[in-house]
């Protein structure tokens, strides 16, 4: 095996401004990157097209045309495009990066979502799409993954990878782009898209969020895009009878098989829908006892036509008090359109059975033989070696190459990814290349020390697992962050220095200063350090010789040691020994005078004072003392100085 070659987009510096740093996606035309904008200094995603398409100039021009038509987009409810270039041979988009999930993940969690939910999320989609119909613009492949929840509410459509000018829908021989559970039946047919196409789409969406599911089921596309063709969507609350009456009839209105009696454009779904959420949130009758009528138009809001002939085919559909449905009337008049429609459906039945035939005689070609299409298999985290057998054993070519890339999910040495990806389809004997990890991306730490925990927490969290701090006693104010530590909380990790991308940082934040506690009674002393979760003790009592702490008071409180007696930080809920006083050191000064000097100097020595007197008496034997100064039987501090005068004896 060769030796393993880094991915040729992480890392690279694209047109002297952005910094690749990590794949997020790929499709069919390119592949995203999250980058960086040096100039700027903020996160974008770029978008590559593939290398093997750059010399085809469809493709190439279809890349540009994409970036041109969604940059003259710019709404709330639409991601960005920064920029569009070319470095060297390679083509790329730059667009607005979101943190957050997609429509479909939402789904995946919920199953399905209330009206309530439903209204809010279709009210920001259809704002969003009204602004491209505005600009000419047809998204022509609009689906759950391509509506983006962000992680600060915002609601935007993404991927206008295929989209087109307006007047550029006529037919081409080209294979038919989008997906297949939400193409209209005139792409289906004829490959036409306007925007009334996109409309079809977001009336299968509401379905699905409705339902929790897609209208139409087949095991084989063609199965699927027969429905569409021939069949009438089913009204929701026919699958959920949560659904409200209006919104069954929102949806027919949109996925009406007929282009001609769905809404025009993204402007007047959404007035409609403006008009449904009055009506369900305000909880207005809708029966005949009421007088109100429903006019939902088909001609007048979708053709181009005459007046004459738009008013001739205004649609008027009665609100009954009904439980049931009440878009009926719509479904029963698309059920009886003209025998053209029926001529329509037969020939689309007699193409499947044609497809039919045809697959009964390739059956074992595209079932096992040579042309089997075969799902490449997730083998992230595996070895090298198992991922291989796993892919070759499945029907793959594992390429003896392999890329690199960081990734702080899958250790270093392991399987990252596959390129083309889990989930996606080959061709038997296709080559699969693996991806290994190199780990996680060495990031730069942003330097907090100084900062509150809160605004640290923030900072760090961009990048890196932030995990519980550590909390002790500081001079500083408290809250504010003292150090930043590795994950075990015993290394000091500087701002500025690289660590493990998403790896788990600590921060050791203040607590304040330690309350101060000297000359307060013991007991006194005792509850306020409790109150700041401080357990105190009271060692061995001394004296204090200054007079300044009275006996029973704190003199000081030792530094935390640990068992081993070396230095602690005090920490919530650390424990500190208080110094306490037994008041001054006091002893009398015995009565002496009178008395022979070596015995005087004795007992003061024994008493603990220190006499003071002439030594040539010490070698006399005559002598006596005459006087002490301080006085006998005066209170002095143990060690003090004692003034003797001494006079002869006959």
């Amino acid at each position: 095996m060769s030796t393993s070659q880094i991915d040729p987009m992480v890392g690279r510096l694209v047109d002297g401004r952005y910094q690749i740093r990590a794949r997020i996606a790929r499709g069919g035309m390119a592949t995203v990157y999250l980058a960086t904008d040096l100039r700027l200094e903020r996160r974008v995603a770029i978008k590559v097209m593939h290398g093997h398409l750059a010399d085809d100039a469809a493709f190439r021009d279809r890349f540009i045309q994409e970036a041109r038509s969604a940059a003259r987009l710019s709404h709330p409810n639409v991601v960005n495009v920064f920029d569009q270039g070319q470095d060297s041979d390679m083509a790329y988009l730059v667009m607005e990066y979101l943190q957050g999930i997609t429509l479909r993940d939402l789904l995946k969690e919920y199953g399905k979502l209330t009206p309530e939910q439903t209204m809010d999320i279709m009210e920001s989609v259809l704002a969003g799409l009204a602004a491209a119909h505005k600009a000419g613009i047809v998204h022509r492949d609009l689906k759950p993954e391509n509506v983006l929840l962000a992680d600060d509410g915002r609601i935007k459509i993404g991927d206008f990878g295929l989209a087109r000018a307006a007047t550029a829908n006529t037919a081409s021989g080209q294979a038919l782009l989008g997906t297949i559970a939400y193409l209209s039946p005139e792409l289906v047919t004829r490959g036409i898209a306007d925007t009334r196409s996109d409309i079809y789409a977001v009336g299968i969406m509401m379905f699905e969020m409705l339902v929790g599911d897609q209208p139409f089921k087949g095991d084989q596309p063609v199965q699927i895009a027969y429905q569409h063709a021939n069949d009438s969507v089913p009204m929701p609350s026919s699958k959920n009878h949560a659904v409200p009456a209006a919104l069954d009839e929102l949806v027919l209105w949109a996925t009406a098989r007929d282009p001609e009696h769905r809404p025009r454009d993204a402007r007047a779904m959404l007035d409609q829908l403006f008009e449904t959420q009055n009506v369900i949130r305000e909880g207005r009758p809708t029966g005949p006892a009421t007088g109100r009528t429903s006019v939902i138009p088909s001609g007048a809001a979708a053709s181009t036509g005459s007046i004459a002939a738009q008013a001739a085919e205004t649609n008027v559909l009665t609100r009954s008090r009904r439980t049931g449905p009440i878009a009926l009337e719509t479904a029963n008049r698309l059920a009886t359109e003209t025998h053209r429609g029926k001529r329509r459906g037969f020939w689309l039945f007699g193409l499947v059975l044609v497809l039919v035939g045809a697959a009964v005689g390739t059956g074992w070609y595209f079932g096992s033989g040579p042309g089997a299409m075969l799902t490449v298999s997730s083998v992230s985290g595996s070895t090298v070696e198992a991922a291989t057998t796993e892919l070759t054993e499945a029907g793959f070519t594992v390429s003896t190459e392999q890329q690199q890339a960081f990734d702080y999910q899958v250790p270093a040495g392991s399987v990252s990814s596959t390129d083309p990806p889990a989930g996606s389809s080959g061709a038997r004997d296709s080559v699969i290349t693996l991806i290994v990890s190199k780990g996680p991306e060495p990031l730069p730490v942003p330097t907090v020390v100084g900062q509150s925990e809160d605004a640290a927490n923030k900072s760090l969290a961009a990048d890196f697992s932030v995990g519980e701090s550590i909390k002790q006693f500081d001079s500083s104010a408290a809250g504010t962050v003292l150090q930043i530590l590795d994950a075990q909380g015993t290394t000091d990790v500087p701002g500025g220095s690289n660590y493990a991308d998403h790896g788990t940082l600590r921060l050791r934040v203040s607590l304040g200063p330690v309350p101060d506690v000297a000359g307060l009674p013991v007991a006194e002393a005792i509850q306020k350090l409790a109150a700041v979760g401080i357990t105190a003790t009271e060692r061995t009592r001394q004296f204090d010789d200054s007079g300044d702490v009275l006996s029973g008071n704190v003199i000081s409180m030792d530094d935390p040691v640990d068992a081993d007696g070396n230095p602690v930080v005090l920490t919530d809920g650390g424990s500190v020994t208080l110094v306490v006083s037994k008041g001054q050191d006091l002893v009398v000064v015995p009565a002496v005078v009178g008395t022979p000097w070596v015995t005087a100097k004795q007992a003061l020595i024994d008493a603990g004072l220190e006499p003071s007197y002439q030594t040539a008496a010490d070698s006399l034997t005559n002598v006596q003392v005459a006087s002490v100064d301080p006085g006998e039987g005066e209170s002095v501090l143990r060690g003090s100085t004692v003034t003797v005068t001494l006079t002869a004896t006959l």
